[in-house]
């Protein structure tokens, strides 16, 4: 790409924009999960959760928050519905009240074993490699950590 396309309207066609493939890959990713989570009674943000919860159990809101950047205006309700479905409980930290952790139940425990078909249905359905998909997982994040780092450094700018 040269300076000129960047400032031609060609540069502001919907199909040029990183952000629009992004967005729209979002979207479809999100569609191939829901006639898999549905067996297991989960949308596809509770099913965030229950990935962070299976990899470390007993965390605390805003350490879940953090791992899936989400705010807790976000979280609570997500959490909320997952409690009421018996998956996990949420208690207040007994060394700091003001903190709120989450713990697996044993039915939470017990969904781990129904996921795990999960991410080979989602591989078959993209038609990579494990490798290929591990190769945009990685340039993915890469992107994430850059825009990231850009960020920051123009709020200390402005």
């Amino acid at each position: 790409m040269n300076k000129t396309y960047l400032t031609s309207d060609k540069a502001l066609q919907l199909d040029h924009q990183l952000c629009f493939a992004l967005y729209s890959a979002s979207l479809a990713m999100t569609k191939a999960y829901k006639p898999l989570l549905e067996p297991l009674g989960l949308t596809y943000s509770q099913y965030l959760v229950m990935l962070v919860l299976w990899e470390r159990d007993d965390i605390l809101v805003s350490q879940l928050g953090e791992r899936l950047s989400l705010d807790s205006g976000t979280l609570t309700p997500l959490l909320k519905r997952l409690e009421a479905m018996g998956f996990l409980t949420r208690e207040r930290d007994p060394q700091d009240e003001r903190c709120v952790r989450i713990c697996l139940s044993a039915q939470g425990s017990k969904l781990k074993a129904q996921a795990k078909r999960i991410p080979a249905c989602v591989l078959e359905a993209t038609h990579c490699s494990l490798g290929e998909v591990g190769l945009l997982i990685k340039q993915v994040r890469s992107l994430t950590r850059t825009l990231e780092a850009s960020n920051d450094a123009r709020a200390l700018v402005a």
